[in-house]
């Protein structure tokens, strides 16, 4: 009988072991630090250091594979650049700006560090991008991370959450799924994904720079208005038909069509190229696509559904041309990321809605005990017809 027991125990410690194992809890990812997950059309591939997509392969107009997503070569050096421009990352707990680095929860003012002037960025210095999530699931096709974020680990954010992401690939398309939680008190909580693209992969011989893809978003006629340092100043704008914030009146307008307009001059704070604004979405169909991205000359176009309310474009305006392309981008020349050479795109909630009842967003922004918060979004990748 004892002996039995013993047998038991060890087919018991045995089967325990595989399910951590199949669990992904213990899954290493490859040699170069990336996990890869793939499928008919797609290949992406992550690191734990901010849940970050470092790759994303799809294909061009000629079968190609392209990377089309900024990054590092290699995966340690995420955490060692200074510059930190959360490359397709998550930057919880609250993305994007909180003005004058404070907020207010049932009549408590909660101050936050000020790390964009007298603003928050991203939640601080110390915000999800900057730390290591844990593999939670892995296979073939999909991987999920997880973070704990402690009390007082995002500076001035009351409360413990507890987040997870799912990336998911499957026949051209990269789904996002976000779960978070905030087990204890109310907390200021607002996801994105800060996705930077390039459909050249640096590769068309004309230009580096964005200005040449095209951007439509039908039902994003109004976008907020923003001050020298690209807070939002509590008014909500109508784009003119050809202006340039204008992304809805056509559905090939290039994202350079007003760059000859004085229009656009500060149009993205104090000397700031481009664009660094929150567009709204509304009166959307179910499961419809809000915004297409695409490229002439390679081919490719991205198609964005997400359960969000409106979305965040940034042309990389402060990029300065020290950061390194990846040996997947870029011609024997061209070798750096220079300024307006590429565009993050970040679906989420309206910037800096916590501070702003004229929205009525400041309910939807703050989790409390007993809610989930969930963010959704999927890039589905093909070619222009």
């Amino acid at each position: 009988m004892g002996s039995s027991k013993w047998i038991l125990g060890i087919i018991s410690s045995v089967v325990s072991v595989m399910n951590v194992v199949a669990g992904g809890v213990t899954m290493e990812p490859a040699e170069d630090g990336r996990y890869t997950i793939t499928a008919p059309g797609i290949k992406a591939q992550f690191i734990t250091y901010g849940a970050t997509l470092t790759n994303l392969f799809v294909c061009d107009k000629s079968g190609k594979e392209v990377d089309v997503v900024l990054g590092y070569d290699d995966a340690s050096f995420y955490a060692r650049d200074k510059s930190h421009p959360t490359y397709n990352s998550i930057p919880g707990r609250y993305a994007n700006r909180i003005g004058k680095a404070q907020f207010t929860i049932d009549g408590k003012t909660y101050r936050t560090q000020r790390n964009d002037g007298q603003n928050t960025l991203h939640s601080g210095t110390n915000n999800w991008s900057y730390r290591n999530w844990n593999v939670t699931s892995f296979s073939g096709d999909s991987i999920t991370f997880s973070i704990v974020d402690e009390e007082g680990e995002s500076t001035g954010m009351p409360g413990q959450v507890d987040a997870n992401v799912t990336y998911t690939v499957a026949n051209g398309t990269w789904s996002i799924k976000m779960v978070a939680t905030s087990p204890k008190t109310q907390t200021p909580l607002m996801l994105t994904h800060h996705t930077y693209f390039n459909l050249d992969a640096y590769r068309n011989p004309a230009t580096s720079l964005i200005w040449d893809h095209t951007l439509s978003m039908p039902y994003a006629e109004r976008y907020l208005a923003i001050d020298s340092n690209s807070l939002p100043t509590g008014k909500v704008l109508t784009a003119a038909a050809g202006s340039a914030n204008d992304f809805a009146s056509q559905a090939n307008l290039t994202l350079g069509h007003a760059r000859s307009s004085s229009q656009l001059r500060g149009n993205c704070g104090n000397n700031c190229e481009g664009y660094n604004g929150f567009w709204i979405f509304d009166n959307v169909p179910r499961d419809a696509v809000v915004l297409t991205l695409a490229s002439l000359w390679s081919g490719i176009k991205a198609e964005l559904r997400t359960n969000q309310i409106g979305v965040v474009l940034y042309t990389c305006a402060w990029s300065d041309g020290s950061a390194n392309l990846k040996r997947t981008q870029g011609t024997g020349s061209r070798k750096r990321v220079e300024k307006s050479s590429c565009i993050a795109i970040e679906a989420q909630d309206y910037v800096d809605g916590i501070n702003h009842r004229e929205w009525d967003r400041v309910d939807a922004q703050i989790t409390g005990p007993g809610e989930t918060y969930i963010w959704q979004s999927s890039w589905s990748f093909g070619t222009i017809m």
